[in-house]
């Protein structure tokens, strides 16, 4: 990672709430074909989430702390605060002299932008303008948010306005809070109601929706550079599971996510699964 920073963007998509079993069964039974052709061998990666609800999960995935992998570490991350005796700082790893990420990259000369979804990011109270002030710019309105049916659309409608309007050479460092699978999640299924409500069935369709334009955020993102992207869930959620509804509690179905990262090179050249070494960008 530390010989990406610089002459790569950064693209950081937190599809909020995504279950990790539904996330690898719809990529098995070719449902999100846009997302499998680019996790490495059409498969995402079994991780632990760093917390169990928006907010909590964000501070963390924002200090360095993404979700970890499943199986037993330790395990090199690939962006890290500085702080004496961090255990899974490697060599390859990108240290940073800033509490957070995007101040971090800011410092390194990165314009930093959050296009926000759930309402951790909606800027409407002191709780919720505490994570988009981590950034330089920062966007929200209702349409961005879990009740919108067109939520991903309107925010990749921003995500193209903001990238057309950087310059060339200022490298970009954009995160981007999907809200769609969040409940409520049930008008995304054709013949769901708001009496039948959520399901893992609804959580699906949200994924399949999501699928559908996903395409267009990461042509824009890579539209100016090569652009390393990592693409996660934040948490999971439960769907009536051993009597659990929701999430902020310490369930399998909250703390199991999906996660993958890659180089996007070109809108439109195929991803390439992980990254191999930097490649300057146009100025």
């Amino acid at each position: 990672m530390a010989r990406l920073i610089g002459d790569h963007d950064v693209l950081l998509v937190t599809l909020d709430t995504l279950r990790y079993d539904i996330a690898a069964r719809l990529a098995a039974e070719g449902r999100i074909p846009n997302l499998a052709r680019r996790l490495p061998d059409g498969r995402w990666e079994r991780r632990h989430a760093p917390a169990s609800f928006t907010y909590a999960a964000h501070q963390a995935i924002f200090a360095g702390f993404l979700p970890t992998p499943a199986e037993p570490g330790p395990h090199p991350r690939l962006f890290a605060a500085r702080f004496p005796g961090s255990e899974t700082t490697a060599q390859g790893t990108y240290v940073f002299d800033a509490p957070d990420l995007p101040g971090g990259l800011a410092a390194a000369g990165y314009h930093t932008v959050c296009v926000g979804g759930v309402g951790f990011f909606n800027e409407r109270s002191p709780l919720g303008a505490v994570l988009p002030g981590l950034f330089q710019e920062s966007y929200w309105e209702p349409e961005f948010g879990v009740t919108s049916k067109r939520s991903f659309e309107a925010q990749i409608d921003r995500v193209e306005e903001v990238v057309a309007g950087l310059p060339a050479d200022r490298r970009l460092f954009l995160f981007v809070n999907v809200s769609a699978l969040h409940q409520p999640n049930w008008f995304h299924l054709p013949g769901a109601t708001a009496e039948t409500g959520d399901s893992p069935a609804t959580h699906a369709a949200a994924l399949e929706y999501v699928d559908q334009h996903v395409d267009r955020l990461f042509a824009a993102a890579s539209s100016r550079c090569p652009c390393f992207t990592i693409v996660c869930s934040d948490h999971g959620t439960a769907y009536g599971e051993d009597g659990h509804t929701g999430h902020r509690i310490g369930h399998e179905t909250v703390w199991t996510v999906p996660y993958a990262h890659f180089i996007l090179p070109g809108s439109t050249a195929p991803a390439e699964p992980a990254p191999t070494g930097a490649a300057a960008c146009p100025s």
